[in-house]
Parts: structure tokens; C-alpha cells; sequence
């Protein structure tokens, strides 16, 4: 019975040590941009802000182009996102409902893109955006982190695809809709897990991305192409030694990626595990 009693609890006792020792950091962050400054350097930690202040948040949204960058970064990630979705859903259709030559090797080549670092490329994509005179933009920041995202999202829903039967779409055409309807109506539906799952995946990616925007965007000043994980590089050099304004701006940048995660996190796991297993 105390061999049972203890095989239950230490996976517990370990969870419990894990969670605190990456939940803690977050919970410092977000406690202390509502600290008051005596508070934040105080000798004495202070764990609960009892006596908050908003004027950190108020800082950081005041601060020079803060709305412009969380623009350029909600623009870049949703359209990144979109568009590795749609891509890599005719992709993987085309791998597990279609025969053409290579298929195997083209299943390799997003293996190997899966696991190639994309920190090795970022001189010869410099010097390829450079060349093409398009550096200092959205544009080629999109393209990039669509490209990113896009070998796990081809990889994950090729997974579901083939877990569909085949009956279920043929059925369909039988009764009189064409292959794009039967892909609308009958396997769409089946791969919102899928969906979900590399949507979480590339969300968290391109949003927390910085290399790329560090090289390809360097420009500042009003209407410049720069996200937010560039803009909080260069928060401490503006204010300084204000800890609780660069606490204030790293919540608010965290807080996206907190809110979709809490959106699709059942979903999203679910999708993970189904896809890792199938096809």
C-alpha cells in the first residue's frame, strides 16, 4: 500500500515543482508591473502588490509607436498564420489523397525543414530580402514566418487526413457534390482540432519571433516595419532603469499569446497528440 500510495504521488510532487518553477517567473512579471517603484526595488521582496498602480501600463502604452508595432505584429502573425493554413491544408489534401511522383521525397523535404534551425539562415535571408530592396518591411517578415510555421502545419493536418476514410469523401461525390464540396462539407469539419492546434502552434511563433525582425528591420521612426519583440529590446535604453514600465510592456506583449492559448488550449492538445499519432 505505501509503494501504491508513493508511486501516485511523486508524478504529483514533480508537477507541482515544475509548475511552480516556470509559472513563478510570469507571476513575477505580471506582479510587478503593479508594483509601485518603492515596492519594485525594495530590499524586501514583495510578492502580492496589495497597494497596485496602473501607471506602469500607462507608461508603457504611452510610449512612442507602442500601437504601431502591436499593429505590425498582429498583422504579420494573422496573415502568416492564414496563410500557412491554407497552404499547408491543399498540401497535405495532396499527399494523402493524391498519387504523383516524389511525394515520398517531398514528405522528407518537410521532415528536414521541420528540424532545420532557422537562426543558420538568417544571413542568406538578409541578403536575399537586401537584393530584392525590401528590407525595412512587412512584407518579406510575412513571408518568412508563413515559411516558419508552414512544415509543422503541413506535417500535423496531413496526420488528420489520413485519419479521414476515403469513404466518407467518395460518399459525398456520389450524392452529387464535387471533390471541393466534399472537402467543404465532410473533411473540413473533421480537421478543426488540427487547425486549431497549428494555428496555437504558429501563432506563438511568429508573435514571439525576433532574429528575423532584429535583421530584416532595423529602421525606426514613424511608419516603421518593426514588431514588438523589437520595440521591448530597445524599451529599457528609452526609459531607463523603470522596471515596472518594462514589466507593463512585457505583460501586455505576453497577454495574446496568454488569451489564445486559454482559447484553444483543450482543442489544441488534443489536435497535438491525434495528429503526432495518425497517418
Amino acid at each position: 500500500m505505501r509503494r501504491s500510495v508513493l508511486g501516485r504521488s511523486w508524478p504529483n510532487a514533480v508537477a507541482v515543482v515544475l509548475f511552480i518553477f516556470f509559472a513563478f517567473p510570469v507571476y513575477w512579471m505580471f506582479s510587478t508591473a503593479f508594483k509601485r517603484t518603492p515596492d519594485i526595488i525594495s530590499k524586501t521582496p514583495v510578492f502580492i502588490p496589495f497597494n497596485g498602480t496602473l501607471e506602469h501600463f500607462k507608461t508603457a502604452t504611452g510610449a512612442d509607436q507602442f500601437w504601431e508595432m502591436v499593429g505590425n505584429s498582429f498583422t504579420v502573425t494573422l496573415i502568416a498564420v492564414a496563410a500557412s493554413l491554407v497552404i499547408a491544408t491543399m498540401a497535405a489534401f495532396a499527399l494523402t489523397r493524391m498519387k504523383f511522383k516524389g511525394r515520398k521525397g517531398f514528405v522528407l523535404v518537410v521532415m528536414v525543414a521541420q528540424m532545420a534551425p532557422w537562426e543558420v539562415m538568417v544571413i542568406s535571408v538578409y541578403m536575399i530580402v537586401r537584393d530584392n530592396d525590401m528590407l525595412n518591411s512587412l512584407v518579406p517578415l510575412t513571408l518568412f514566418y508563413m515559411m516558419m510555421v508552414l512544415p509543422f502545419t503541413i506535417w500535423t493536418l496531413r496526420g488528420f487526413l489520413a485519419a479521414v476514410p476515403k469513404e466518407l469523401e467518395e460518399s459525398a461525390m456520389v450524392d452529387g457534390c464535387t471533390r471541393f464540396q466534399a472537402f467543404v462539407r465532410v473533411i473540413f469539419p473533421l480537421l478543426a482540432p488540427g487547425l486549431m492546434s497549428t494555428s496555437l502552434f504558429g501563432f506563438i511563433t511568429a508573435w514571439n519571433e525576433l532574429p528575423l525582425a532584429l535583421v530584416l528591420n532595423k529602421a525606426t521612426g514613424p511608419g516603421t516595419a518593426q514588431t514588438l519583440p523589437l520595440w521591448l529590446t530597445s524599451f529599457q535604453s528609452t526609459f531607463g532603469d523603470d522596471w515596472g514600465a518594462t514589466m507593463a510592456a512585457s505583460s501586455l506583449f505576453a497577454i495574446p499569446v496568454l488569451v489564445v492559448f486559454f482559447i484553444f488550449q483543450r482543442r489544441a492538445v488534443s489536435g497535438l497528440t491525434d495528429g503526432a499519432v495518425k497517418g
